[in-house]
């Protein structure tokens, strides 16, 4: 498996990994067992950024990962989030108050039985606590050995370049995949120009780009995406129409569509973190890496699917402006 560095921290990861968050309830109800299989799987074909977050599961996801790592924790690059608050009631908060933070890690320390975290991220920018204060908090927490490296998630270019001032930052995280470009305007210039590494959530458009998908039928009847305006009864079949181009390439190529989007991605020096809880799932993507597709190939991809060319907006209006970007 290629390897690249996180942003100037030292650390070295996977050139892909594999985000976690389907590892509890959230698409389709999924098997423990099989999902800490397949953390040991990815281990095994050398895939080690493995992504996590306090708001996952209710922290169930974090504790998932706490067990399935046991023994091999120094053989993974751990990352997770704080910040992103889901209330009992169900409503949502953003926390980043400096006296927050160390509270939020050594929680998260505790579930992921572990003594250090690699890249601490901030899920969600809190907008009434200034960058500064928050990025502060979690630099002392490097200070004291807790975490190696920090990252942002769903931020905006002048909090990037704030943080930045105050403490180096290793990796942003957003959502980015062939249907999701909005971050090539403004944000992947941002990050190569600071040193900054991108990791890509929803590389595969929250499994979309597989091309597995046929109708919203083929949705759980509690899967989250039935409630996101690209995957509406309306969207449906625009979206489902752009990925032709992605399915023929990948069957010119004797790859899966999943393999040929990922393989788009890391193309342009992202690491995609796609959502698995299968062997299988991880065995097809891990084999991404392996695939390199041509500068004409990569432009009929890009030229099929530009910005914009999805129909209906990555979240429901209220959580999309929640992340201001």
């Amino acid at each position: 498996m290629k390897t690249t560095q996180l942003g100037t921290s030292g650390i070295v990861s996977s050139v892909i990994g594999i985000g976690c968050m389907g590892m509890t309830p959230i698409y389709s109800p999924p098997s423990e067992a099989e999902s800490i299989a397949t953390l040991h799987r990815a281990i095994e074909l050398g895939v080690t950024m493995i992504d996590t977050s306090d708001a996952y599961g209710d922290s169930k996801n974090e504790a998932l990962l706490g067990r399935g790592l046991k023994g091999k924790r120094d053989q993974v690059v751990l990352t997770t989030k704080f910040s992103n608050i889901r209330n009992p009631d169900g409503t949502r908060e953003v926390n980043g108050r400096p006296e927050y933070v160390p509270t939020a890690l050594d929680s998260s320390l505790k579930r992921l039985d572990t003594d250090v975290i690699d890249v601490y991220y901030l899920h969600r920018v809190d907008p009434d606590t200034p960058i500064e204060d928050t990025i502060g908090a979690m630099a002392r927490l490097i200070d004291e050995g807790k975490v190696r490296a920090l990252g942002l998630s769903e931020a905006g270019v002048e909090t990037i370049r704030r943080a930045n001032a105050t403490h180096p930052i290793a990796t942003l995280q957003t959502e980015y995949s062939l249907w999701s470009r909005f971050a090539e305007a403004e944000l992947l210039p941002t990050c190569q120009e600071l040193g900054i590494s991108y990791v890509a959530y929803a590389p595969l458009g929250r499994g979309f780009l597989t091309g597995r998908y046929n109708s919203r039928d083929d949705f759980h009847e509690k899967d989250r995406r039935r409630d996101m305006p690209r995957y509406s009864e309306e969207n449906f079949a625009q979206n489902l129409a752009l990925i032709n181009c992605l399915k023929t390439l990948s069957s010119e190529r004797g790859a899966s569509p999943a393999q040929v989007a990922l393989a788009w991605l890391m193309a342009q020096n992202v690491i995609p973190i796609p959502g698995c809880h299968t062997i299988k799932q991880i065995e097809e993507n891990a084999a991404s890496a392996d695939i390199a597709l041509s500068p004409e190939e990569l432009s009929r991809l890009s030229d099929a699917m530009p910005e914009g060319a999805a129909q209906g907006t990555r979240y429901p209006q209220g959580q999309l402006k929640a992340l201001g970007i």
